[in-house]
């Protein structure tokens, strides 16, 4: 049975794969410096289970080479929604790690239009402040245009474990973008991620 939360859970499995071979492959074949960059990818799917309302998948992919950010969507904006995305990654720091992704994104669907986005991140050691954003201009009304954001704090006192809190404000459940917040946990065993919020 299902709590009252307006989102019982959000379960998030992430499996990310470095695409390519290693430097020492890439030096030997390409007879370049080992230190070139090489793509890196991510696929993530979020299964939304909610009380009042449909329940839902959120398939995602990205795929970053050195500055280049790359990344698609599906039931994020809206349900029975796509969107394609193109970013620059910016990384600075050794300490405190800052990293930041401005983005462009075409949206495509049950709602049609475009949107500025970001992604950010704070690590400290142990903790993470991260949030991503964007702003969907809708092609027919500006009536429907929204803002959504997802941020979250963490605490990792392992490398296989991490807690913390999210609040995310949406427009993906067709509501008129209500603002959410829960814990969340997370595991992780090599390249598998599995994050419960509620």
């Amino acid at each position: 049975m299902r709590s009252c939360a307006t989102v019982a859970t959000i379960a998030g499995l992430a499996v990310c794969e470095s695409l390519g071979g290693t430097a020492a492959d890439t030096f030997a074949e390409t007879g370049t410096s080992a230190n070139q960059a090489k793509w890196e990818s991510s696929l993530s799917s979020y299964t939304y289970l909610s009380l009042h309302s449909r329940d839902y998948v959120n398939p995602n992919f990205t795929a970053d080479h050195d500055w280049l950010h790359l990344e698609t969507r599906y039931n994020y904006e809206a349900i029975k929604t796509g969107s394609v995305w193109l970013g620059y990654n910016f990384t600075t720091g050794k300490k405190l790690e800052l990293a930041l992704t401005p983005m462009f994104g075409g949206v495509f669907g049950d709602i049609t239009g475009i949107a500025p986005g970001y992604f950010l991140s704070i690590r400290y050691k142990s903790v993470e402040l991260s949030s991503q954003g964007e702003y969907f201009f809708d092609s027919k009304t500006y009536s429907n245009d929204f803002f959504y954001s997802w941020s979250e704090l963490s605490y990792a006192p392992a490398e296989w474990f991490r807690v913390g809190a999210v609040v995310d404000r949406t427009n993906g459940l067709g509501s008129n973008s209500e603002i959410r917040r829960g814990p969340f946990i997370g595991f992780k065993y090599r390249n598998v991620d599995l994050t419960t919020y509620w």
